[in-house]
């Protein structure tokens, strides 16, 4: 009978793609320490192709994994949420009232998506046409709605940054217009896409190519717009432009499918902790991933605080960096391994194709392929497709840090 410890080595806060990184990678360097993944799912969801579920691509069943076929050995997987840390006590409280006593905490608990900040979504979601690639039971309606629509108004919306994916929303709508196009039907359809930012994406270098598939699709380009209210019986959707003097004007629009992103934040317990930035996501050091004020702890993933973009891609790179660091901390060094902000966006622009986009801090190239990246490609389709599950479940999951070591400060 193994008994649980009262004191942890380290306690990871989720289960998801980062906590299970991060967790894989600290004992693949010491194997010896005491690892406790608190996550209350047993489900976990291979995210990044949910995206291409909604476009018809991919089996949505290929996209769930039991959690207790994921935990890497070494580690013990604790079923419960957490409720509150406590960073100055090296404390954490579970939902069960459970304390966890750490030496080191590693913060990845995933961002949550705030459905009821657009008034009447949660209740309209999953019929009248309304759907999400954000959520894994709606992604494969996301395809029904697609193939049912010969004609009529597709609204797509894309919220306020930071989000996870942030070429997400966009995918959607080309592998909805390639659809259409394909079937013969894109003629008959109104195309909207809804952004509450500024440009169509954030790294300068991509928006050339997408523009040319916004062209080719006839999609309309709605900036500063955001999506405030769903009526799903009645078929509308309510959106709020900005003006370039601040002012703001409320309109209501008819659709026959709406594909809507909802707006996201940190959990509730990082919002509400000494951990949190301004924002309520977890301080860090952009380039060490640890916080500013408590030593031993860090954080990867969506929740984490850092400028990067919140991609699975982006762990990746970040759980060796977590892994290299606490180590080095743990046998009083300082930390050695730089993060410098990768993160990766494949852009599915049709069936077949995709302009892989790969970019650090303040939007720098950071190709992993002697290609110019911003060529839609069928070899990316092909790595987005059948070789990134693949490396995340295989590799990723399970410590192999391949195209992932870290630069050095």
């Amino acid at each position: 009978m193994t008994m649980t410890p009262t004191l942890w080595d380290v306690v990871v806060i989720g289960g998801g793609a980062a906590g299970i990184a991060v967790a894989a990678s600290i004992l693949k360097r010491k194997p010896h320490l005491s690892v406790a993944i608190v996550e209350p799912s047993d489900r976990h969801f291979y995210q990044p192709a949910w995206t291409l579920v909604g476009g018809g691509c991919f089996n949505p069943a290929n996209t769930c994994k039991a959690t207790s076929k994921l935990i890497p050995n070494g580690a013990k997987w604790l079923r419960s949420r957490v409720t509150e840390m406590e960073p100055t006590h090296n404390r954490v409280t579970l939902e069960d009232g459970q304390s966890l006593n750490y030496q080191f905490l590693v913060v990845a608990p995933g961002l949550e998506l705030n459905l009821g900040a657009i008034e009447g979504l949660e209740s309209s979601l999953g019929k009248h046409g309304v759907t999400s690639n954000y959520l894994f039971e709606l992604a494969s309606y996301t395809w029904e709605c697609v193939r049912n629509l010969q004609r009529g108004r597709a609204l797509f919306t894309q919220p306020p940054m930071p989000i996870k994916c942030a070429g997400a929303p966009q995918k959607a709508m080309y592998l909805s217009c390639h659809h259409w196009e394909e079937t013969g039907t894109l003629g008959n359809i109104d195309v909207q896409f809804h952004n509450a930012g500024a440009v169509l994406f954030g790294v300068a270098d991509f928006v050339p190519p997408l523009m040319e598939y916004v062209k080719r699709y006839n999609a309309n380009l709605n900036f500063n717009s955001t999506l405030i209210a769903v009526d799903g019986p009645a078929r509308e959707a309510t959106f709020r432009r900005t003006n370039g003097d601040g002012t703001s004007t409320d309109h209501t629009e008819p659709f026959d499918m709406l594909h809507v992103v909802p707006p996201q934040r940190a959990p509730q317990f990082v919002r509400d902790s000494e951990l949190a930035n301004e924002a309520g996501w977890v301080a860090v050091d952009e380039a060490t991933l640890q916080h500013p004020r408590f030593a031993n702890v860090f954080s990867l993933g969506d929740a984490c605080g850092a400028s990067n973009a919140k991609t699975a891609a982006a762990v990746r790179k970040q759980a060796p960096v977590v892994a290299e660091n606490l180590c080095a901390v743990l046998e009083n060094r300082a930390p050695t391994a730089r993060y410098e902000g990768y993160g990766a966006c494949p852009l599915t622009v049709e069936k077949g194709k995709v302009v892989l986009a790969e970019f650090g801090y303040q939007g720098k190239l950071q190709p992993s392929f002697p290609l110019d990246p911003t060529v839609p490609r069928r070899s990316m389709w092909w790595l987005k497709r059948h070789a990134m599950p693949k490396i995340y479940f295989e590799l990723m999951l399970k410590g192999h840090e391949w195209l992932a070591r870290p630069g050095k400060l």
